[in-house]
């Protein structure tokens, strides 16, 4: 059954080593037809990726840059893999290191191998998080520019403005149709709600089935990620403007929070609650994207690190459908600022 075609699947059981703390247990990433990981955990707190995000940021262009994945990673061979030992003032160490200019190297007491596994897993998860954008932003006089910015350029998939709750239910037992693991987070809203582009990538999936209801999957410019937004609003799930083979920037509304599927009648609200059931899938090989060595990965910490990036729309009465309020493009695959002066008839600033 393709990726697409359900909302999980049931992984096999696996060892993990990483919450041993011991250095020689770091993962060994099994292969499929070459080296790439088949099974992956990411259990980085919410407070790690904001210090380490924050350092990236205030360090941008200066000739000792911190690289927040680099960062992560460094800590994460440390603790061998267990975050549930985590303290700030370890990650403090490692990242004064780095701007001291010691190199990723020096810090990892040889383990080569254990880094370049955390390196690999934490870039497919974060890779696309934090880069150089373009936004608009309002000016004094009423009027709004693009301004060009690095930070944090993904967004929350619930809109700014619209409250929802959530807990850590990935792994949770799932029961219709057939036994299964829950293999993502459930934001639970209202009715209605814009669902948002985490990320800029391309819709790769939209339609219904009886599991996720209307559904839509996007996956990143750079093949890492795979985003799935499920449940979506009974007979308006989608803008209606998008296709498969769009690409939408981070930040896009994409759709409207429901409570369809668990049902063979499509278009049936088979839920109990409204909520969006939202989900990342790690790609780190084409074979891995409609198989059974789907990956998936438990998002609860990143929906907290994304709750503070929120994108916010308005309604466009004409179509009925809503769209962001302040243009974004992501400057890692293109520059939008040339069209969007030109669509309001302004001169380009110079430099």
């Amino acid at each position: 059954m393709k990726q697409w075609m359900k909302e999980s699947v049931v992984f096999g059981t696996i060892l993990s080593f990483l919450s041993l703390g011991l250095w020689f247990f770091y993962p060994q990433p099994l292969t499929v037809t070459g080296n790439f990981p088949t099974w992956a955990e990411f259990d980085v707190p919410l407070k790690a990726m904001q210090k380490a995000g924050q350092a990236d940021i205030d360090t941008y262009q200066q000739e000792n840059h911190v690289d927040w994945i680099e960062a992560l990673s460094c800590l994460a061979v440390r603790y061998g893999g267990n975050w549930e030992q985590y303290q700030g003032k370890d990650l403090d160490r490692v990242i004064q290191s780095l701007k001291d200019g010691e190199k990723p190297e020096d810090l990892i007491s040889g383990n080569t191998k254990g880094y370049d596994y955390y390196q690999t897993v934490y870039n497919a998860v974060l890779g696309g998080f934090i880069g150089e954008y373009q936004i608009e932003e309002a000016e004094e006089d009423g009027a709004s520019s693009i301004v060009t910015n690095y930070g944090v350029k993904v967004f929350s998939p619930i809109a700014g403005g619209y409250g929802y709750s959530h807990y850590d239910d990935f792994g949770a037992g799932r029961s219709y149709g057939f036994a299964r693991n829950h293999l993502g987070n459930d934001l639970l809203g209202s009715v209605g709600t814009p669902i948002m582009a985490v990320e800029t990538g391309t819709i790769e999936a939209m339609g219904w089935n009886e599991y996720g209801g209307w559904r839509i999957g996007i996956r990143s410019m750079d093949k890492k990620r795979y985003y799935y937004y499920a449940h979506l609003q009974s007979g308006h799930p989608y803008v209606f403007t998008l296709s498969e083979g769009d690409t939408v920037q981070a930040g896009d509304v994409i759709g409207y929070l429901g409570m369809t599927g668990y049902s063979t009648t499509e278009d049936t609200n088979g839920m109990k609650k409204p909520h969006l059931h939202f989900g990342m899938q790690l790609v780190f090989d084409e074979s891995q994207k409609e198989s059974d060595q789907e990956i998936w990965i438990d998002v609860y910490e990143i929906v907290k690190f994304l709750s503070k990036h929120r994108s916010y729309a308005q309604k466009d009465e004409k179509t009925g459908d809503y769209k962001r309020s302040a243009a974004f493009f992501d400057l890692s695959v293109e520059s939008g600022a040339e069209i969007w002066y030109t669509n309001h008839n302004k001169k380009i600033p110079s430099e």
